[in-house]
C-alpha cells in the first residue's frame, strides 16, 4: 500500500514562499537546497515549494488536515494569514468556513498564488 504523501507547489519566489510558510502558517524547514524547500508538518508529513514561474490554478494544491478547523484558523489569522470566502453551488462559506456531511473547510491563498486548505473530517 502507499504511504505518507507530500504536495509540492511552485514558487515564483522562493524566499517570499519560505516567509509565508515559516512567519505565517508556522512550519519548520525540513530542509532546502536549490531545488526548492521542504517544511515539516506537526505529523511528520510535509510540503514541497520550488522555484518556478508562477501558474494559474484554480482549485486547492494542497490541504493540510487539523482537528479544530476554527482554533487553526484563528492562530493563521493572528499571524496575517487571510481566508477566502466561496459563495457558488456546491461551496458556500461563512467567515472563511464551509461545512458539508461533518466536514468543516477553509482555504487561503499563499503569496504564489497556490490555494490551500484546511479541513477537520
Amino acid at each position: 500500500m502507499i504511504g505518507k504523501a507530500t504536495a509540492v507547489l511552485p514558487a515564483e519566489d522562493l524566499a517570499r514562499a519560505k516567509a509565508f510558510y515559516t512567519d505565517k502558517v508556522g512550519l519548520s524547514i525540513m530542509f532546502e537546497s536549490p531545488a526548492g524547500i521542504a517544511f515539516q508538518c506537526t505529523d511528520e508529513t510535509g510540503i514541497f515549494v520550488y522555484p518556478h514561474e508562477r501558474t494559474r490554478a484554480t482549485h486547492t494544491a494542497a490541504t493540510f488536515i487539523v482537528s479544530d478547523v476554527d482554533a487553526e484558523m484563528r492562530e493563521l489569522r493572528g499571524r496575517g494569514v487571510v481566508f477566502e470566502e466561496y459563495d457558488q453551488p456546491g461551496l458556500k462559506t461563512v467567515n472563511g468556513v464551509s461545512e458539508d456531511a461533518g466536514i468543516k473547510g477553509a482555504w487561503f491563498v499563499d503569496t504564489e498564488g497556490n490555494i490551500i486548505g484546511l479541513a477537520q473530517m
